[in-house]
């Protein structure tokens, strides 16, 4: 049996970094993984322990106070509209679901994938494990002639926090209608919008009054600080997410029941999402300044949870520059070749290591 050839996990790469960042006599301030840090709301964790004593297995569809909690979330939230209840399908997490997402919808050998020129690593892999081809791209037009199977959207963009408009994302949902090509938006970030306000590709200003060939994927992650949950869900295309629900019921690829109790009081409270949305917007005024300030020059980063920084320099020598200053950072190239000369510095540190970190770029 062969076995598919992975590229190395980017970030064991930082190890001699995050020694040197160590050794700071005040402590590492960790900037190079966006896993939060602030408490998991009330609400989700009586929520959680208030179905701890279910035995039966939970049902790979989500219970449909989840199916529903996530379609009016989507519309109050994000003004999406028209997503039947039953095109909700939760996911253990995000990143199981991008992994596996081409394999599942069967794309394979002779298949195209399109990804963003600066992705997300996990986009890659999952080309891979389907043994699909790969194409970077970042339009239509860069395409050519050639006719992709599926085609990844990320707005907000994880690394460079970058914005897709309507008008943008209207006319990707056209080409590819026209292609029969299966667009997928990764909108983990979408509650975090700072300069811009994101747009979900299903929103009706989007698609026109048509979901098919469109599916968009979450994650309470971030949002709603559930990473250790592994909580998210997909939507869409109804069609595309029964196909998947039949996949995921023979693999046994089900959320947890208290999770899912979780993520119905999550999609609920609008006042724990904005009170994160607070502590993030703080954060990134300090760390955006001192970077500014100390010389650094900031692409894109009107959304999300990073600031995509750049010294003019190789990231690998950006990334030793903050070491020695006790700040781990990401380096561009884990993104995709054209990284070559940005960091990805996250803004999930409290605010004490996130003052720790502008005192240091000041001096």
């Amino acid at each position: 049996m062969s076995r598919v050839a992975l590229p190395d996990f980017p970030w064991d790469s930082l190890a001699e970094a995050k020694a040197k960042a160590q050794a700071h006599p005040g402590g590492i301030v960790d900037l190079s993984i966006g896993t939060p840090v602030d408490p998991v709301p009330e609400s989700v964790r009586t929520a959680l322990a208030s179905v701890s004593d279910i035995p039966g297995y939970p049902t790979t569809h989500g219970i449909p106070e989840l199916r529903a909690a996530a379609v009016a979330a989507l519309s109050r939230r994000h003004g999406v509209e028209g997503v039947p209840e039953a095109a909700v399908l939760p996911t253990i997490g995000s990143k199981e679901l991008v992994a596996s997402l081409p394999r599942q919808l069967g794309f394979g050998p002779g298949d195209l994938v399109v990804i963003p020129e600066v992705a997300y690593p996990t986009y890659e892999v999952g080309v891979l494990l389907a043994g699909a081809s790969l194409l970077r791209a970042d339009s239509t037009i860069a395409l050519g002639p050639q006719r992709p199977s599926m085609l990844w959207l990320n707005s907000p963009s994880n690394p460079t926090g970058r914005v897709l408009g309507v008008d943008h994302l209207r006319k990707v949902v056209d080409w590819a209608r026209e292609r029969g090509v299966v667009v997928v938006s990764d909108e983990c970030y979408l509650a975090l919008g700072w300069e811009s306000e994101p747009v979900s590709i299903l929103h009706p200003s989007v698609h026109g009054g048509s979901l098919d060939g469109l599916l968009a994927v979450h994650s309470l992650s971030k949002s709603a600080n559930l990473a250790s949950y592994r909580a998210g869900f997909v939507t869409g295309d109804p069609k595309l997410v029964a196909g998947l629900l039949e996949i995921r019921k023979h693999s046994g690829l089900i959320v947890p029941r208290p999770v899912q109790e979780a993520m119905v009081a999550a999609l609920k409270d609008d006042e724990a999402l904005a009170g994160q949305r607070e502590r993030y917007a703080r954060r990134r005024l300090v760390l955006r300044k001192a970077l500014l300030d100390s010389g650094f020059e900031i692409s894109h980063s009107e959304a999300g949870l990073y600031l995509w920084s750049t010294r003019g320099e190789s990231a690998l020598d950006t990334v030793d520059w903050l070491a020695e200053r006790g700040i781990l950072a990401a380096p561009g190239t884990f993104y995709g070749p054209t990284g070559g000369q940005h960091v990805r510095i996250a803004l999930t540190a409290t605010d004490e290591r996130i003052d720790a970190a502008a005192e240091r770029l000041a001096s």
